[in-house]
Order: C-alpha cells, then sequence, then structure tokens
C-alpha cells in the first residue's frame, strides 16, 4: 500500500464525515492497549469500513488496515479500497501480510468476523452465535483469532531463537521482511472487540436514491436498500456509538506444552508448514472467537427502539392498550436498567418521564410511525393490533432493514439476556399492577431525591426543617379522580397543604410535588432551569394519571404557570385551575422582582456566566414555608417559563379556572385577566377575591377559595 495515498485519500473520507451529519461517539478508549492490535466489530453498514478506519487510526496514530468481504471490491470502491488498505477476503497473500505488518508495527487491524454485513442482525440461534445471509447461515469465523494466535505464536518464536538458534530467527526475520528484533521484544499481541451500534435506524427515500434512481437504469433492489438506509444515515443524522471493550491478551492462550515446544522448535518452519499444535491452535481460535463475539454484542448500546421493539414482541396480547405499552417501556427504561450490565444511549440515561406524559422528545411518536408504516401495527382507538408474523416471517435479507427495521432493532438486543429477562418479565405484567409500579418509583424517587438535595444543599440557619420540602400525597389510591397541586416559586409543598387537605375531604386524591430546587436552600434553586421545574410536575402527573382515570391540575403564582404548561403539553387531562398566575415579569411587583440594575445583570448571567450566582433579598408572606435570598438566575427562568406559557395558553381546551386577589401585592390582576382570556376553552371562570395578600391559600378567608376550587373540580369531574 502507498502510504501517501493511504493519507490522502484517508482526508478525502475525512472531509466527507465531516459533511455527513452522523454523529459519532465512542467509549472505551482506555481500552486501546500499546501492540500489535486486531479490532473485530460487527458489521451492519457498508459506511463503516470507511469511518471506522478513520476514528482507529486518530485514535492510535497507526495506519489501519482491513479486511472486507470480497463482494465488496467492485466498481470505484475497489479502488478507494486499495488506498485506504482495505484488503478481500480472497487476496491470496491475506494472512502473511496481516502478520507481518502486527509483527513490524506497520499496521493495525480491522476485521468484521461475520463475514458479511449482517442486515437482519439476527446472530442468535438456539443460544448459539449463528450469521443469517442471504445464502444461509454460517457460525462466526474464526480468522481474526488465528491470524492473532499466529501473530504471537512468530513473535515469541522470533524472540525464543534469537538466543536459541540466531540463524532460523535471521531468515524468518527475512522472510516476514523485517530489519529488526527489537520491536517484537516489549509488543504483545491483542484482540480488541468492538461493538457498533446505529440510532435511529430509519431507512426511507432520500436525495442521493433519487438522484440514483433518476441516472442508472434498473438500479437493483440490494442497491437501492442500501442507498435507502445508509444514506438516510448519512443526510439525515444517526448517533453512531463506537464500542471498545477490553483487550483479550493472545499470548495467555499460547501457553500450553504442545504449543511452547513448537515455539521453541529450532527446525526450520515456513509460513505455511504444518506444526504439531495446529489442530489445538484451531480449538483454541474457536474459544477466542466466542470470547470476542460475546463481548461485541454485549456492547450493544441500548437505546428506545431497541426497548420498544422488544417489548412489542415479548407482550403476549395482539391487542395492547397504547398508555399500557407506554406506561410498560418506561418501565423497561426506569428499572435499574443499567444494572443488567448493559450499555445505555445517552438518551436512557435522562429522566423518562416524557414517555407517560407528552412524548416531548418524540421517542413513542416515531417509533410507532415506523410500526405503523411497515405493517407491524396497526390503531384501534386507543390500541394498537400488533401483527405476531412479523416478528416470526423470515423477510428478504436484502430488504429487511426497509421492510421490517422493527424486527431488526429487537434482533439487535436478542444477545442481552438480562435485558431480554426484565422486558419478558415486564411484558407479562398486568396493566394495574404496572400503572402501581410507577406511582410507587416515582413517589420514591422523589422523595429520594429530595433527601439527597437537602443533604447536599442544607444550610444551617436557613434551611427549613426537612419536612417542609418533603412531597406528599393525600387520600387513598383508589380514588376516581386525582389532582396534582403545584406550589409557587421560593415555596415548597406546604404553600398549598390547606387546600389539599380541603380536597381531600371532598373525595380527591392529592399529590404536591417539590419543584426541584425547592424545600433545601436558595443556592439549590440557583443550580436549576425551568425545564427541571416542569420536570417536577411531569413526575407528579405521572404518579396521579397512574392511580386515577380522571387528572386535575393545578397551582399557585409560579406553580399556576407550571400547571398550564402541563394542560397544553398533555391532552388527556381533565381540567386546569390557576391561583395568581403571572403572564410576564412585569406582572410582578418590585417587592418580588430585583432592580432594574440586578435583572441586568441576571440577562448577563443567563447568556454568559451561569456559574456566577447571585441574589436578592426576599421578604416572603410565609417565612416558615419560603426562601429569604432570591437567586437571580431563577428569576431569570422564571420569565423563560413564562414566554413558554403565553405560547401556549390558545392551545388549552379543557376547562379552566383562574383566580386572583384584588388586592395581590405581588401579581399585577391585570396579568392573571390576560392569562384567563389567551385560555381557549370554552368552559372557563375568572373569579377575583377580595383579598389583600398574595397567599390567598393559606390564612383567613382561604376556605372561600379552596370552596371555588372544590366546586370547580367537581364540576368538571362529573360532566
Amino acid at each position: 500500500m502507498n502510504n501517501f495515498a493511504y493519507l490522502t485519500t484517508s482526508l478525502a473520507i475525512k472531509k466527507l464525515s465531516q459533511l455527513s451529519k452522523l454523529n459519532i461517539n465512542i467509549h472505551g478508549k482506555k481500552n486501546i492497549p500499546d501492540g500489535s492490535i486486531i479490532f473485530v466489530a460487527n458489521h451492519f453498514t457498508r459506511i463503516e469500513t470507511l469511518f471506522l478506519p478513520r476514528h482507529l487510526h486518530q485514535l492510535t496514530g497507526i495506519p489501519v488496515w482491513s479486511l472486507a468481504d470480497y463482494n465488496l471490491f467492485k466498481g470505484p470502491l475497489a479502488a478507494i479500497f486499495d488506498k485506504l488498505g482495505v484488503i478481500s477476503t480472497r487476496d491470496p497473500h491475506r494472512d502473511r501480510l496481516m502478520v507481518k505488518t502486527l509483527l513490524t508495527g506497520e499496521a493495525v487491524w480491522v476485521v468484521y468476523p461475520e463475514g458479511r454485513m449482517v442486515k437482519s442482525k439476527k446472530i442468535l440461534e438456539k443460544g448459539r452465535h449463528m450469521i443469517s445471509y442471504a445464502g444461509g447461515k454460517h457460525p462466526p469465523h474464526t480468522g481474526a483469532a488465528t491470524l492473532a494466535l499466529r501473530t504471537e505464536f512468530y513473535r515469541q518464536r522470533l524472540k525464543t531463537l534469537e538466543d536459541t538458534a540466531p540463524e532460523e530467527a535471521e531468515r524468518l526475520m527475512a522472510s516476514f521482511e523485517m530489519d529488526s528484533i527489537v520491536p517484537l521484544l516489549k509488543r504483545r499481541t491483542y484482540i480488541v472487540p468492538i461493538n457498533i451500534t446505529y440510532y435511529p435506524l430509519r431507512a426511507q427515500e432520500n436525495m442521493i436514491s433519487t438522484l440514483l434512481e433518476k441516472a442508472v437504469n434498473d438500479l437493483p433492489e440490494r442497491g437501492l436498500e442500501e442507498i435507502m438506509t445508509e444514506g438516510t444515515m448519512i443526510l439525515s443524522g444517526v448517533d453512531v456509538d463506537i464500542r471498545f471493550g477490553k483487550p483479550i491478551e493472545i499470548g495467555r492462550f499460547l501457553r500450553r506444552p504442545f504449543i511452547l515446544k513448537d515455539i521453541a522448535s529450532t527446525r526450520r518452519i515456513n509460513f505455511d508448514d504444518p506444526i504439531p499444535s495446529r489442530r489445538p491452535m484451531r480449538r483454541i481460535a474457536l474459544k477466542i472467537m466466542f470470547e470476542y463475539m460475546s463481548a461485541i454484542y454485549g456492547m450493544t448500546t441500548v437505546n428506545h427502539d431497541h426497548l420498544f421493539a422488544s417489548l412489542l414482541s415479548a407482550i403476549p396480547h395482539r391487542k395492547i392498550d397504547e398508555m399500557d405499552f407506554r406506561q410498560k417501556a418506561f418501565l423497561a427504561a426506569t428499572l435499574h436498567l443499567d444494572k443488567t450490565g448493559v450499555y445505555l444511549h445517552k438518551d436512557l440515561k435522562k429522566n423518562q418521564v416524557h414517555l407517560l406524559t407528552d412524548d416531548r422528545f418524540h421517542k413513542y411518536r416515531e417509533f410507532l410511525s415506523l410500526a405503523l408504516d411497515t405493517g407491524v401495527v396497526k390503531k384501534e382507538g386507543r390500541c394498537l393490533i400488533k401483527d405476531p408474523s412479523r416478528f416470526r416471517h423470515v423477510f428478504d435479507f436484502h430488504r429487511v432493514r426497509v421492510d421490517n427495521p422493527v424486527q431488526v432493532m429487537a434482533n439487535e438486543v436478542e444477545p442481552l439476556r438480562e435485558l431480554q429477562r426484565k422486558i419478558r418479565f415486564i411484558a407479562w405484567h398486568p396493566a394495574f399492577l404496572v400503572r402501581h409500579r410507577i406511582a410507587d418509583i416515582l413517589i420514591n424517587r422523589a422523595v429520594h431525591r429530595f433527601e439527597e438535595a437537602y443533604a447536599a444543599f442544607h444550610k444551617k440557619g436557613e434551611s427549613k426543617d426537612k419536612e417542609v420540602g418533603m412531597p406528599y400525597l393525600i387520600g387513598n389510591r383508589f380514588r376516581r379522580t386525582g389532582i396534582v397541586l403545584v406550589h409557587g416559586y421560593m415555596a415548597a409543598p406546604p404553600e398549598v397543604k390547606e387546600l389539599a387537605m380541603y380536597l381531600g375531604k371532598r373525595g380527591f386524591l392529592v399529590y404536591a410535588p417539590r419543584v426541584n430546587g425547592h424545600g433545601t436552600s436558595p443556592d439549590d434553586l440557583a443550580t436549576m432551569t425551568y425545564k427541571d421545574w416542569v420536570e417536577s410536575v411531569d413526575e407528579g402527573y405521572a404518579i396521579v394519571s397512574s392511580l386515577c382515570k380522571r387528572v386535575v391540575v393545578g397551582g399557585f403564582s409560579t406553580g399556576a404557570g407550571l400547571a398550564l404548561n402541563l394542560s397544553e403539553r398533555v391532552k388527556c387531562l381533565t381540567a386546569v385551575f390557576a391561583v395568581s398566575p403571572p403572564l410576564r415579569l412585569q406582572d410582578f411587583s418590585v417587592r418580588f422582582l430585583p432592580a432594574v440594575g440586578v435583572w441586568n445583570r441576571c440577562m448577563d448571567l443567563i447568556s454568559m456566566d451561569r456559574a456566577k450566582m447571585e441574589f436578592v433579598q426576599n421578604r416572603p408572606e410565609n417565612p416558615h414555608i419560603n426562601y429569604f435570598r432570591n437567586p437571580v438566575c431563577g428569576v431569570g427562568e422564571l420569565g423563560l417559563l413564562m414566554e413558554s406559557v403565553e405560547k401556549r395558553l390558545p392551545q388549552i381546551k379543557v376547562p379552566a379556572l383562574v383566580i386572583q386577589a384584588d388586592g395581590d401585592p405581588i401579581v399585577d390582576p391585570k396579568g392573571s385577566r390576560k392569562v384567563f382570556e389567551l385560555i381557549s376553552s370554552k368552559d372557563k371562570e375568572y373569579l377575583l377575591f377580595n383579598f389583600n395578600r398574595h397567599g390567598i391559600l393559606l390564612g383567613k378567608g382561604a376556605e372561600r377559595v379552596h370552596r371555588a376550587i372544590g366546586d370547580f373540580v367537581q364540576r368538571s369531574t362529573d360532566s
């Protein structure tokens, strides 16, 4: 191979990669040792034969050569492969070239032991590794293991013969075109397993396929499928997780007397000569192959599509309630998934409550669209009707990524036994158990999160008693209607406790979440964004909706804004009420907001340096609940929340109640009136109470407000 051609072609590939929308994430770089390395990777696309060597070259600083299926050496790809050091699996000099370059350190190698692209991702049959392809099935190849053993065999033999038979050592060095034995002395031979996972997997018409269909007559189906699948990856963008496993040190497999005897033999042994230890070395190669294949498949980066596809396959019924399916997916994604030993896509490391609320990241929506388009399911009302044959039928190998990608997704995680056990267990759970389990998980998580935050941010002389920040549930779990009741900014759940108790006595289940950053100290609040607050309320909704058929959400002040935000995003809410909701920051009085100069600094902090925290003094009506310091960044987040809420108000269609005190010293009644006017609900009501305070849910006369809210909830849930 011409080194100049290698470098220039590599640079061209680099430029092409930069133009693509592939988002490549590399994990486990520390597992790449110094030495003679054969990387073994799973093979799903043609594009990985281009980008993987480039990234390996960046990581090792050594030219990367690779073996590729001889079928790929057709047309313009053959010339590119030649310049990149890609060798055909049918090259007659393949083995000698690999051993030579590994011994000398000229190159590291990439081998795809599956022997071909496995488009179906089906690599298990009756618990054994078995590669399915268009022409049938075969076990993974042992070639990488055999060549690693031969490399280490000759490394140790040359090292030994240097002392015992220097002439034979020199002859071997000449046959491998080696000038010095020194590089061999410290090098060892390794196999490093690699897993490549793509997400999301979508095949569709794209610019490349459209152009080629117009330019090429009778474009083969196989070629069109590959362009649709891989062209979509390049143009639309996918996450590509490249994960390196622990290196397999080959020298330990040669510590057998019969092999050591051949290593030390002073007789002349040519590269292709049979040796007495050849047969046992074949058995060892098979053992090594099983080790690296298990490692490759065990490192699959599990994503949402894997969970959805596996659940859909495992659920025993054809008719599946959509919400039950989403709840089971939430359980699968939440129940200590990392403790099964699997590796998670970055999106699965975040809070998964969106699966139970508005699906705002479109994880479920996009999977469902794919399943509907490919006939895996069809919709009947709120149910999915599964076609079980789509998980049993053998599809055309070269069309499976287009015709049935859901099966491909399920196949990919089939080797992850602990994950499969967990998914089967959840799939068979009855719906009511799933719902109650979700409620338990989220209630316990909320308590645990608060206790962790309280321990981390507690400030002597400033933080309230621990009970102040604790979320609470009022009423038994078998009530028809539940209410999510949200406290305000710088406050805590006790701010709405009197109302919660009243509503509980009227027969409603009530859950009051702790909005993240509250009930601990202002330093905790200063680290939060309004999206963290939204997530707290979403979890509250998920708890109540898991326990009750009908859910009403309401809140006070900023909590009212959070309730309105939820009521637009989650379409199955029954009603919403908002007490003293500000529309914009200008609706707050100067008693609540910092001075203009501080506010300007707040804007600088939000856009430039969030790490620098500032606070202004707060004089609360309820000093036993509220903070005495107001983080300036928190006010900025309030502004962002209210901007978000204002845009959403016209989309609110459920029955709505807005309540305001006409003498509120904190929130201008004009703001809450504007909130009311922007809401699109046909059934809406605005109540103005004659109070001269902000906190109208506590204290004298609060029972009038409680009664109005209780009557509203009753009317809304009785209709």
